[in-house]
């Protein structure tokens, strides 16, 4: 079952003042049909940089996709089931397709997960462990270690039997 994630969001009110416009479980979640278990929970958008803060829309009422928009980021939790539970029973070009990244998977690679976004990601481990893989090996990321992914192909894999939560505030950023 995929963890529920409280969201509170602050902005302001007809008279400037800060108020709270969203307190609730985030709605904008997708759990990967090819990839059972493994869910992206959507927190927040931005599609500018410097950011807008004017509005008072919900800047994630939209289809969750793996990249944010250019000069935006997103901020997301991602939950990871241990390998076993899905890890060699993906189709991997379904997987990346339903996140609008067909092309991020990279297929010449020998792990079928690994891939490459235009992002500069900043992941916190909130629960669990998790490899983070590159080309040249892999480390071995526990409860409040922080990886900064800088464009690189990379993969994930959780060995242990229980899930592992990632926090990620993934930023768009020039190809490598």
């Amino acid at each position: 079952m995929v963890l529920k994630i409280r969201r509170v969001v602050s902005g302001h009110d007809a008279q400037g003042r800060s108020t709270v416009l969203f307190d609730g479980y985030a709605t904008n979640v997708k759990e990967m049909e090819s990839m059972p278990g493994l869910a992206l929970t959507d927190l927040w958008e931005t599609d500018t940089s410097p950011v807008d803060n004017s509005s008072n829309d919900d800047a994630v009422a939209r289809p969750v996709r793996l990249e944010p928009p250019p000069n935006g980021s997103i901020f997301r939790m991602v939950e990871f089931p241990p390998d076993g539970a899905w890890r060699d029973k993906t189709d991997v070009e379904k997987a990346f397709g339903s996140i609008g990244a067909p092309t991020a998977h990279q297929s010449a690679s020998g792990d079928p997960l690994m891939h490459r976004t235009d992002t500069i990601d900043y992941l916190v481990v909130v629960k669990g462990e998790i490899y983070a893989i590159l080309d040249t090996g892999e480390v071995l990321l526990r409860p409040g270690d922080v990886f900064v992914q800088r464009g690189t192909v990379h993969s994930w894999s959780v060995r242990g039997n229980e899930p592992c939560l990632l926090a990620a505030i993934l930023i768009n950023a020039h190809p490598v």
